[in-house]
């Protein structure tokens, strides 16, 4: 299994999927325990939602699943949100607190996953944005994600639908963030935050560097507003996933044509 899948376009926008893919070699996913195989923590059907959305996009995905490595998060080891409930470079536990594994790895195996997993993902990312960049004079790295909208062990109550990550404005420029709040806040039936719960990955805050023309931002959606339910069989919903993808659709569009207008440039 090949590490990413990476569907080049010629447009402006690059879509980040890291947590989509579902693989975990079988050694590995024998040592996970029973709520670690159900791998509920998925981006549940993220790349489904996003086909066809903008033409042109290019799209990198990770093929390999969270527990194995986390692609959004520091190869270091810190902690996106110090003093608050995470996960981490290799998850312990799932979102609701439980422990995933029968045997957890070692620090040797946790470098070895970096180096094989980690690596060869955002190598892929960091190709296709500076190919873009070099393109069009500015690339913007969207970050596709979703999550459950109620998970009581990392925040309260129920999660809005759009969450958008610019980590406080320092990840893109002021007209990126102020055209993804104002399509999102238009949509009808939606609720919307900036920088709320989830302000960014390590991959927007990474990536995002406004001043060399590279801005990213990440969308955080609500399960809820796409899946059928949000637990087994995590089924896909096509009336619910019709009506979010047309915002999603016109956001995309917006961005891309920041860039072609030469407003980031």
């Amino acid at each position: 299994m090949d590490p990413v899948a990476v569907t080049r376009g010629d447009g402006r926008i690059v879509l980040g999927m890291p947590h989509t893919g579902t693989y975990i070699p079988e050694p590995i996913r024998d040592r996970l325990n029973a709520r670690g195989r159900a791998l509920a923590d998925t981006d549940w059907h993220i790349d489904r939602l996003y086909q066809d959305l903008l033409p042109d996009a290019t799209i990198v995905r990770a093929n390999f699943h969270r527990y194995l490595v986390d692609a959004n998060r520091d190869p270091e080891g810190r902690s996106l949100y110090p003093g608050r409930n995470t996960t981490g470079l290799v998850p312990l536990t799932d979102f609701d607190g439980h422990d995933i594994w029968q045997v957890p790895p070692t620090e040797a195996e946790i470098a070895e996953r970096l180096a094989d997993w980690h690596a060869p993902y955002h190598a892929a990312l960091h190709d296709e944005l500076s190919r873009v960049r070099y393109l069009h004079g500015a690339a913007i790295l969207y970050d596709c994600h979703s999550i459950r909208s109620r998970i009581p062990f990392l925040f309260d109550g129920t999660l809005p639908d759009f969450n958008i990550g610019t980590n406080d404005g320092a990840t893109c420029a002021a007209e990126v963030a102020a055209v993804a709040e104002a399509v999102c806040r238009a949509a009808p039936g939606f609720t919307t935050v900036a920088n709320g719960r989830f302000k960014g990955g390590w991959t927007t805050r990474h990536y995002g560097r406004p001043e060399e023309g590279w801005h990213a931002i990440q969308m955080e959606l609500a399960q809820s507003t796409y899946l059928n339910g949000e637990c087994p069989p995590w089924a896909y919903d096509e009336e619910r996933a019709a009506d979010v993808r047309r915002p999603l659709r016109e956001l995309l569009a917006r961005l891309d044509e920041l860039v072609r207008q030469g407003d980031l440039t």
